[in-house]
């Protein structure tokens, strides 16, 4: 049996490797890298097979999925030669499937995934955009891939980068550790700030994600006019709150194109 094999043991691979195992997936999962401590690491995780040399990586290959930093894509492309179709999933963030084609012609068939690390618990997000050409049934055999890790949406390439820049795990951690934070400083001890900004963000969010009720309509359920819930949020958006997610959102667009210009 041909196996998935990913092309770099970083982060989001590990994320991957332990939401697909967590869901009993049974193709055989290869990966290799450069580093073998990253190889040791996750085949004492996850019990996965490893592999060190990159031509015998690909050879295996029934899906190949680069899970390299955007700044080595072109380097590990130019020493990848692929004899037969396959399809190839970047997880590059920035560097559209126009370059992608460039650097691994046909044979290859591309599909740009943006896989969030929550997968490893099976609540993951991912956004596919696929190449030209791509069949109904090949679709699908992307979509069954990552569905088993989480929510999959497929979108029109031009909208990736603005997805990628939004659908961070990271804009939910940094406002838990900013809420927390701040509310050890009004009194409340670690442990506490720790709990109530949990509740007020994981679930709050996912009470508006179960829920029928429009998002507008749970926010006038929580937020009485005159109480204290207004007058921070009034607070929060008068110091800059809403223009400072702009500014951050637009900061990683910007590191998206620059991605791509180096590719």
């Amino acid at each position: 049996m041909k196996a998935t094999v990913f092309l770099g043991g970083g982060r989001i691979t590990g994320a991957l490797v332990a939401g697909l195992r967590l869901a009993k997936y049974n193709t055989p999962v290869i990966v290799h890298d450069r580093n073998p401590h990253k190889l040791r690491q996750l085949k004492k995780q996850y019990a996965v097979a490893v592999e060190p040399d990159l031509r015998c990586a690909v050879q295996q290959a029934g899906l190949l999925i680069i899970a390299v930093r955007p700044d080595s894509v072109s380097d590990l492309l130019r020493t990848i030669k692929i004899d037969h179709p396959l399809t190839v999933v970047s997880l590059a963030a920035g560097i559209p499937l126009s370059k992608l084609r460039a650097r691994l012609p046909s044979p290859a068939r591309w599909v740009r995934a943006m896989p969030s690390p929550a997968s490893r618990s099976g609540r993951g997000l991912t956004a596919l955009a696929f190449d030209r050409s791509f069949s109904r049934s090949a679709k699908r055999e992307i979509r069954d891939l990552f569905e088993k890790v989480g929510m999959v949406l497929e979108i029109p390439e031009r909208q990736l980068d603005a997805f990628t820049v939004t659908f961070s795990s990271s804009h939910g951690y940094h406002a838990l550790a900013a809420l927390a934070a701040s509310a050890q400083k009004i009194g409340l001890d670690r442990k506490t700030a720790l709990i109530s900004a949990t509740h007020a963000l994981a679930d709050g969010i996912l009470s508006c994600r179960e829920s029928k009720i429009p998002l507008d309509k749970l926010l006038e359920e929580a937020v009485t006019p005159g109480g204290i819930a207004a007058s921070a949020m009034k607070a929060m958006d008068s110091s800059g709150y809403k223009r400072s997610i702009q500014r951050g959102l637009r900061a990683g667009l910007a590191q998206a194109r620059k991605n791509s210009r180096r590719a």
